[in-house]
């Protein structure tokens, strides 16, 4: 097994890691205040970053009993992807509300204006993949709340909807 694991690294880092010992973000949430609060019990892993992936990002995240994976939100240009490993998230869109399972997926092309999330309604964890690509001039609005993101040189950047400062 030693012989194994020493061969998925390369001299550029790893090429195969145990995504569970992925160390979470050191950061619960990008979100400004009192948004990011409103993030606690989700907890991710970035996968994409431990290999330095540059055009798309994966994370596993976990979402604790009563946690949410992000205020409802749609974006422009990004197209999102999540994958359910374990546990029953709630996902919220503008249709309403649908209980996902275990090898469920769902999907958000950009640009469509549906805000989404994942809710946590049960009393285990609910572990899941999300996937979204990098691409430049993104923006997002959050359907239930007064904020905008837009993707600035590779940060996202918030205002009100207003585009007045927070």
């Amino acid at each position: 097994m030693d012989n194994i694991m020493s061969s998925l690294t390369s001299p550029k880092g790893p090429v195969a890691v145990v995504a569970a010992e992925v160390a979470t973000r050191a950061k619960a949430s990008i979100y400004p205040e009192p948004y990011a609060t409103m993030m606690q019990g989700r907890v991710k892993r970035q996968l994409g970053e431990v290999f330095g992936l540059a055009n798309f990002g994966v994370n596993l995240t976990t979402l604790v009993p009563g946690a949410v994976s992000s205020l409802r939100h749609a974006h422009t240009r990004q197209d999102e992807f999540v994958y359910v490993l374990s546990g029953h998230p709630t996902l919220h869109t503008d249709a309403g509300y649908e209980k996902l399972a275990p090898g469920m997926c769902a999907g958000f092309k950009a640009g469509t204006g549906d805000g989404h999330r994942l809710v946590n309604q049960t009393n285990e964890d609910v572990i899941y993949l999300e996937i979204g690509d990098r691409t430049s001039g993104d923006s997002a609005t959050y359907s239930d709340d007064d904020l905008a993101a837009s993707l600035i040189d590779g940060r996202w950047q918030f205002t009100r909807k207003d585009g007045t400062p927070i």
